[in-house]
């Protein structure tokens, strides 16, 4: 009499050439469940280097030149650039997430709030523009909404060990409000 093998012995090992292998749709149903193995970082390199392709060899460029802009705190160039790369490409989530960031950095919550919707129309799991969505909302004192934004950061995403620290944070803040 046989063994039954186990139930997941048939799953291929999350190898990072079976992992470029898997849809975007697949990478992110697998990302929670291995979140705390090595294949979750993995999983979660390749959705963000998804994310960062276009499809416009144009856009591509403007991109690098824009995280380089970021890089050295130019944010005027930084969203020339990443204005042009949303004439290209208004589809790049991408770009709009960039430049959400960037008003971010320079204090523009509002700029950066509706570039952030605009991303998460593009691309509801962005989980980086949530995380950053949960940020403005906490930096504007809206701690509860933030709250629930940031747990679905983490739902998409467990390996977002800041957001982690920032939801427990929070909820400790918040801890009473409504008694």
């Amino acid at each position: 009499m046989a063994l039954a093998a186990p139930d997941d012995a048939a799953a291929p090992i999350l190898t990072q050439r079976v992992i470029a292998e898997l849809s975007l749709d697949e990478l992110f149903a697998k990302l929670p469940e291995n979140a705390k193995l090595p294949a979750g970082e993995r999983i979660e390199q390749e959705i963000l280097r998804r994310f960062n392709r276009s499809g416009s060899a144009t856009a591509d460029l403007l991109m690098s030149w824009a995280d380089e802009a970021m890089g050295d705190n130019d944010y005027p160039l930084a969203l020339d650039l990443l204005d042009q790369i949303i004439v290209v490409k208004p589809d790049f989530a991408e770009a709009w997430n960039k430049r959400a960031t960037v008003y971010f950095m320079i204090d523009d919550y509002g700029a950066s709030l509706s570039d952030i919707r605009q991303t998460l129309a593009l691309e509801p799991r962005h989980f980086g523009a949530l995380a950053g969505f949960g940020m403005i909302l906490r930096a504007m004192d809206r701690n509860e909404e933030a709250i629930r934004v940031l747990k679905r950061a983490l739902e998409i995403n467990p390996r977002l060990d800041n957001v982690q620290e920032t939801l427990e944070q929070l909820e400790k803040e918040t801890a009473g409000h409504d008694i």
